[in-house]
């Protein structure tokens, strides 16, 4: 009899404790259960508030599209979205990022990623909120990026007692070739983090699933450009030139044995000449040409790097020119593979396969396309995913096309998933006692 009273007391005592506490003792976090969290998350990111906020924000976004650099009306409305939700930032983070915090401002820290840039590009699509502002074009999905990193912070934010530590909202700047994760890296904005998680929209993916892998996702990517420098003349009488057209006729096929001839067929590698510019008449031949292009590794990056670059001086000098060649053409500076953790891309399934069943994680091939996301996980933990789009009943171009488009039935998934991802992760870093010590970033 002693027993059962002292069972009724402790229940009662216990059910008082999460009153007190704000905690329902049917709390996924009491009993375990982390699908139910991340089910409810998909619920609210479908919900007609959460949906037609990111759809709002998404076009708004669309029609002003900015390049790298010159985000200042997306960081804007990115930062007038936070202030209505409540949370705070740090801006200006590289020129036009932003930085929010969501959570207790104790560690463990944990970073998701959007970002923010357009791309160069005339938009060819014809719809009501088609870009206003000419030879600007969100391209790449980066306006729906944003969109479903601020209905995650929509969710976190309200549901902020699921936290166990604090979730880092990092805004990026200038993904596309300006090297933006660089520069807020060196502004702090992995101050106390101890991972990070971007996604990213793709076609390449049916729409309801998800792809990544484990190890080397991305390639890492260079650029070079180099001058090949001859003598000009009238090309009536080429014994008085030394002719810059054919050295770098020369260079551009030589540069092709680099990978056919001197790469192992099972580790891949690009190398791609994308612009020859030079002379401007049928019948003069010019004094100089010049060539461009990217190369692609997942290892050996340095060394075919050299090779490029031995390769077009001495082609040249084979064909009496002089050639200069620049390896970071405009300030562009190679990036490493996007390398994912097998830890964050163990989770990156379990919390898939929770919120869309265990057939929508889909494993991902190695891409030689680049992300500079690789700059956020050279430093610390990371994970990079795909979130299908693609319907077959309508179909969607591939990134970089003037006839790109988005599928926003896709956004609910993509703010699940970031909000699901962060919160899983800080609870397991929790239960596994996390450094302790309070940072203020709040």
């Amino acid at each position: 009899m002693a027993l059962s009273n002292f069972v009724v007391l402790f229940s009662l005592t216990l059910q008082l404790l999460f009153l007190l506490l704000g905690v329902s003792s049917e709390s996924p976090w009491i009993t375990g259960d982390v699908s139910q969290v991340s089910k409810k998350y998909l619920e609210l990111a479908k919900s007609p508030e959460v949906f037609d906020r990111m759809v709002r924000i998404r076009r708004k976004i669309h029609e002003n599209p900015e390049l790298g650099y010159e985000e200042f009306e997306t960081s804007k409305l990115i930062r007038s979205e936070l202030d209505l939700i409540g949370v705070k930032y740090r801006y200006p983070v590289a020129t036009t990022g932003v930085i929010g915090y969501i959570g207790s401002g104790e560690p463990p820290f944990v970073a998701l990623r959007a970002d923010m840039d357009a791309l160069p590009i005339q938009e060819a699509v014809e719809w009501e909120y088609k870009s206003k502002n000419p030879g600007k074009m969100h391209a790449c999905g980066h306006d729906g990026h944003v969109a479903m990193l601020l209905g995650a912070a929509k969710i976190l934010q309200e549901h902020r007692g699921d936290l166990q530590g604090t979730v880092v909202l990092i805004f990026q700047p200038a993904e596309e070739g300006l090297r933006g994760a660089k520069k807020m890296i060196e502004e702090g904005a992995l101050k106390n983090v101890e991972a990070i998680f971007g996604l990213h929209l793709t076609n390449r993916v049916a729409f309801g699933k998800a792809a990544s892998r484990a190890g080397p996702l991305l390639a890492g990517a260079g650029f070079f450009e180099a001058v090949i420098s001859g003598k000009g003349g009238h090309a009536a009488i080429p014994q008085h030139t030394i002719d810059p057209v054919v050295a770098a006729s020369s260079i551009v096929l030589s540069l092709q044995h680099l990978v056919s001839r001197e790469t192992d067929p099972l580790d891949s590698k690009v190398v791609t000449v994308s612009k020859v510019h030079g002379g401007n008449a049928f019948n003069v031949i010019p004094d100089s040409i010049t060539i461009g292009g990217t190369l692609r590794a997942f290892t050996g990056f340095s060394q075919l790097q050299q090779r490029i670059k031995e390769v077009i001086t001495k082609q040249a000098t084979v064909h009496r020119c002089n050639a200069s060649v620049n390896l970071t053409p405009n300030g562009k500076e190679p990036l490493p593979p996007t390398v994912n953790d097998m830890d964050l891309y163990k989770q990156f399934k379990k919390v898939v396969g929770d919120l869309l069943g265990q057939e929508a994680v889909e494993e991902a091939q190695p891409l030689m396309g680049s992300e500079d996301f690789s700059k956020f996980a050279e430093v610390i933990p990371g994970h990079f995913s795909f979130l299908g789009m693609q319907d077959e009943t309508k179909g969607y171009a591939s990134s970089h096309s003037p006839l790109y488009r988005i599928n926003e039935d896709v956004l609910p998934y993509g703010a699940a998933i970031h909000a699901s991802m962060a919160v899983q992760y800080l609870k397991e870093k929790a239960s596994k006692g996390s450094a302790t010590g309070f940072h203020d970033e709040l």
